[in-house]
């Protein structure tokens, strides 16, 4: 699974049935002498505040301290990484006691998390960092650019200190078009940097439009 999907090679497989061992499986079977996720799910915490920090450090460079703070939070919490999990189908190799089996933990978004966290916790002592990179460079910051966590972020203000750092500029948005009825209404908008278009966005609203302008700029700018 890990191979076909992310071209990940493993090591040391026992890291990895740690990481996705319950307590309650290693309570059922004692004779095993088992460990279960915890201890590992630690580390893995620590390793991806660290690498999100990191890409967000990097990526946006005019982005303050607090924005950066917000935007890590909504990635580094249980909501996303329960889903990131998911995606990833780790729900359907989690080793569960029965008793948790029944009451139906393996969709558990708190239980979903944690072991999202101690897969990373595995990967990075197996792997180490840069491969912990390469997989979350495939599952969580493609979310980006999709729009997951648009709602943390400013575009509009990041172009326009992105477009002013070195003087002056003006900064317009245009209504290319409005297209659908009232109630479903689409917004064509194009940004222009000193008459010159920079980028193209569409939303339900003209506000939502412009951020989606703005992210476009931002990423042809940023090449």
């Amino acid at each position: 699974m890990l191979h076909d999907n992310f071209q990940i090679d493993i090591k040391n497989y026992a890291l990895f049935d740690e990481a996705f061992t319950h307590a309650s499986y290693v309570n059922e079977h004692p004779k095993e002498n088992l460990k279960y996720y915890e201890r590992i799910e630690f580390l893995g915490d620590a390793v991806m505040q660290l690498c999100v920090s990191e890409y967000l450090f990097k990526r946006y460079p005019n982005l303050p301290e607090g924005k950066l703070s917000r935007l890590r939070a909504a990635m580094v919490c249980e909501d996303s990484f329960s889903k990131f999990a998911k995606e990833c189908h780790f729900d359907e190799y989690i080793r569960l006691g029965k008793g948790e089996e029944k009451a139906n933990a393996r969709n558990r978004p708190s239980l979903l998390c944690d072991i999202f966290e101690a897969f990373i916790g595995a990967l990075y002592l197996d792997q180490g960092k840069e491969t912990v990179v390469s997989f979350i460079s495939k599952v969580i910051f493609p979310k980006l650019d999709m729009g997951w966590f648009d709602h943390f972020l400013d575009h509009k203000t990041e172009l326009q200190e992105l477009l002013q750092q070195d003087g002056d500029c003006e900064i317009e948005y245009q209504v290319l078009a409005e297209k659908g009825p009232d109630n479903a209404k689409q917004y064509y908008v194009a940004v222009l940097a000193n008459q010159k278009e920079l980028g193209r966005g569409t939303g339900h609203t003209k506000k939502a439009a412009e951020q989606a302008a703005a992210n476009q700029a931002l990423k042809e700018l940023r090449g």
